[in-house]
């Protein structure tokens, strides 16, 4: 089932923001088609209030499920069509309002839908605890004599799996109903760190005057200029220094509020509570950070590697984002982006290339940035019955190619998900979400590198690559370490300050980038850059995108080596949706994260794309 929580979020997945035009200036075929959801506004809000009505019609099933299997069949049945039709109302809603952040009524109609959600979700807490109440036997024995609970099976057998976590009726209304508060720290830390943070104005070494801001952070850190990229890193940090003990005090109520609930569901730590609900080993997560520390030395060669290709004496922690290749500037118009990924996604086959070119021929994506629009990237796979969306900020350069493969790879996996699996088995776990879209990165790279002649160009194609695996797979597994350390922290009842967690953090990005090795020089002041990082409050979501991306480099690899079954492997992995639990998913295509063979892949692609880098430089004389 497409869990109330996610549905309720609209969890998307995002990436840079970008400037605007107007959106009455945009050609319509570059806009997407809410339409296919609900004509009109009014039809909408019709089919809206209709569901609302329609809500109290799972209350006659509650404390019913023990009478007959008929009677857990009917209630199921009227979970699920509840779930699937408020998804689509939660998708318009949502979708609607990004168009335009400033259109009040847009606002007011996703604020509407999500009240109605959040009675829906109230209403039907009882049906787990009650699942539960009945017991593993009773439940097997309906599922033998009812062949219509079959497609109920995976949500049946999970309830009973999680049932000693799971609190009684009463005791899990109420802890829906504190969902308002729980999100006090994180809704805080937000607003505060998105609006109301009072960054100075910086000078540039040309003159020019920034008001540095986060969007300004993100564009001026990769300039060419040293100077500039120091002047921006100690500016926009010393800001977020001046608040450490707030943003501290903030970030470790987020921590106690985790811990809370992961003890009244009786779990021995946050972290065996996060990853439970996809039943995920604790040993996946220990295991990935100390794998990734066991291959720091990939990292420092990479380090070392930009240290040269860059000219620098020290290379600095602020000299990490800017572009290997300086004599490259790539652009493509978002009708080149389509016509090459079409052309990369090739070896996946026809079915696949065709659901592609369907989705970028009917207006599945909105493409360019507009005034008011939400900034970043994401897709939305929630209306089941319609196809998945894209909210793009194409801005015709190769961030945005890589963006655009990033989310059809995304959309693609609900495609195929929605296409062949019942709705209660159709939403994949958010553990997978970042294969699909990450393996599309990988075929589109190589399809660049293979066709590209000139070796610069082919130097930026490989260094985007290994900035990739820097930034996902250790950059997130270095974050995944810090948050173990800090959970464990106030597990043992310790207190955390701003200074604890930037010293805590200081010394894993020192470790992480050889800072006492000379690898890389990392000053005190960037301790602070936990509290720009707004995952931390995401309760162990970041170790998903570099297991993600380990999982996603070696399926990439099988099929780019053409090996036996890969193709057929992976399009049966994204057609799998949450059929099994993700681990056995992954397994049965090919990346079984239980053992370290991915991750061992995946250091060979980084290794063998610095032996290639290297190889060029010399064809190059560098």
């Amino acid at each position: 089932m497409k869990t109330i929580a996610a549905v309720l979020g609209c969890i998307f997945l995002c990436t840079t923001a970008v400037t605007a035009l107007e959106r009455r200036d945009v050609e319509e075929k570059y806009t997407w088609n809410l339409s296919d959801l609900y004509k009109t506004d009014s039809g909408f809000v019709k089919s809206r209030d209709a569901f609302d009505q329609r809500i109290g019609d799972i209350s006659k099933f509650k404390g019913k499920l023990g009478e007959s299997s008929d009677t857990l069949k009917g209630c199921l049945d009227t979970l699920f069509s509840l779930a699937k039709d408020y998804s689509r109302l939660a998708s318009y809603s949502s979708m609607k309002a990004d168009q335009d952040l400033s259109n009040s009524e847009n606002q007011k109609l996703k604020d509407e839908t999500t009240m109605v959600g959040r009675k829906f979700s109230s209403e039907v807490s009882f049906v787990t605890p009650e699942i539960i109440s009945l017991g593993a036997e009773k439940i097997e024995t309906y599922l033998k004599e009812n062949k219509g609970l079959a497609v109920y099976k995976m949500f049946l057998s999970d309830a009973i799996r999680t049932a000693k976590h799971t609190l009684s009726a009463n005791e899990e209304k109420l802890l829906s109903q504190t969902s308002v508060l729980a999100s006090i720290p994180y809704n805080t830390y937000s607003i505060f760190s998105n609006t109301e943070l009072d960054f100075p104005e910086i000078t540039l070494s040309d003159g020019t005057k920034v008001q540095l801001s986060q969007a300004m952070y993100g564009k001026y850190r990769s300039s060419q200029n040293p100077k500039n990229r120091e002047v921006v890193f100690k500016n926009f940090f010393d800001t977020y220094k001046k608040y450490e003990g707030t943003l501290g005090r903030l970030l470790f109520s987020q921590l106690q509020k985790d811990w809370f609930y992961a003890k009244e569901r009786k779990y021995t730590s946050s972290v065996e509570a996060a990853l439970d609900g996809n039943n995920i080993p604790v040993k996946v997560y220990t295991q990935l950070v100390q794998d990734i520390n066991n291959n720091l030395g990939s990292l420092h060669r990479y380090l070392a590697l930009r240290k040269r290709m860059m000219g620098v004496e020290t290379l600095k922690y602020s000299d990490l984002y800017t572009s290997l290749v300086k004599e490259v500037d790539l652009k493509y118009t978002y009708d080149d982006s389509a016509k090459i990924l079409v052309q990369a996604m090739q070896p996946l086959g026809k079915e696949y290339v065709d659901a592609l070119t369907t989705g970028i021929n009917n207006r599945w994506a909105d493409v360019y940035p507009t005034k008011g629009k939400r900034s970043g990237a994401y897709s939305n796979g929630s209306a089941y019955d319609v196809h998945p969306y894209l909210l793009l900020n194409h801005n015709d350069d190769y961030d945005s190619i890589s963006t655009f493969a990033h989310e059809f790879g995304h959309s693609m996996h609900s495609w195929f998900s929605n296409k062949y699996q019942p709705y209660p088995t159709s939403d994949y776990s958010i553990f997978v979400a970042e294969v699909a879209s990450t393996f599309n990165e990988n075929l589109l790279n190589d399809y660049l590198v293979k066709k590209e002649k000139d070796p610069l160009k082919r130097l930026f194609f490989l260094g985007n690559l290994l900035e990739r695996i820097r930034t996902t797979v250790f950059r997130q597994a270095m974050f995944a370490e810090f948050e173990l350390k800090i959970h464990t922290a106030v597990e043992e009842n310790r207190a955390l300050t701003g200074k604890d967690f930037s010293r805590i953090y200081l010394d894993l990005v020192r470790k992480y980038y050889g800072h006492d090795n000379g690898i890389c020089q990392v000053d005190k002041t960037y301790g602070i850059e936990w509290a720009f990082i707004p995952h931390f409050y995401y309760d162990y979501y970041v170790y998903q995108y570099s297991t993600g991306l380990i999982a996603s480099t070696a399926l990439a690899e099988n099929v780019i080596n053409k090996k036996d079954g890969a193709v057929e492997k992976y399009l049966t992995f994204l057609k799998s949706g949450n059929s099994d639990y993700p681990i056995n998913i992954l397994a049965h295509a090919g990346a079984d994260l239980t053992t370290p063979v991915p991750l061992e892949t995946t250091m060979r692609v980084f290794n063998r794309t610095m032996d290639e880098i290297e190889a060029t430089l010399k064809e190059l004389h560098r």
